[in-house]
């Protein structure tokens, strides 16, 4: 299925304009709609993609305490053509354990926005023109000039000293006093549980 192709994990390895991808359809509901190029603060600045219906659960779900969308594009690979460049001077990870012992120092993201926007501009409009090739895709880009910072709380009452993380498949019971919730963990007085983890599972919780 085209659904299980590396470009899923590797937007720039998209093929359909080489004609060799698999379902027109799949390439038309996924992969040729509006993708934004953001940069966000979880553990520390980073530079991700998503598509525009995804803001802002793809920020809540990282654990971001700031978020600004910088770019829209037309096409997912174009939006990983993108990512990889401002890849070379800003992570597209993030630490989790770091992310999980506080919030992460404040930036000023629009600042950033701009240094990446005049420091790219000639590798940006290289790439506009090589897209701009393919005219019956739409693959265009807008930089989002008039974006301004999404902030983002997470209740969390205390993060823990020494990260220690859970592994239901190890230790099916696990009992915690629950501290906080952000991004995809669960934080207890006992260790962290990345909730993401275990889709497909089945858990009961118990207050006691």
């Amino acid at each position: 299925q085209a659904s299980c192709d590396m470009c899923i994990m590797k937007p720039e390895t998209c093929h359909y304009h080489l004609g060799t991808c698999r379902d027109d359809s799949f390439a038309q509901e996924v992969c040729f709609q509006p993708h934004i190029v953001y940069l966000a603060n979880s553990s520390a600045l980073k530079v991700g993609i998503t598509r525009i219906g995804q803001m802002p659960t793809r920020w809540l779900d990282q654990g971001a305490t700031q978020a600004l969308p910088i770019m829209k594009v037309g096409s997912r690979r174009l939006s990983g053509q993108l990512e990889i460049m401002f890849g070379t001077q800003v992570a597209d990870k993030t630490d989790w354990r770091k992310l999980l012992k506080g919030e992460a120092e404040p930036l000023n993201l629009i600042e950033v926005r701009e240094q990446l926007i005049e420091e790219f501009a000639p590798k940006i409009q290289t790439i506009r023109d090589e897209f701009s090739q393919n005219l019956q895709f739409n693959e265009t880009i807008e930089v989002m000039e008039d974006e301004l910072p999404r902030e983002f709380v997470y209740p969390v009452e205390q993060y823990p000293e020494k990260i220690k993380s859970h592994n239901l498949d190890k230790t099916p019971i696990i009992r915690g006093k629950l501290f906080g919730i952000k991004g995809q963990y669960l934080i207890l007085d006992t260790g962290v549980i990345n909730i993401r983890k275990y889709s497909g599972y089945e858990l009961k919780i118990r207050a006691e």
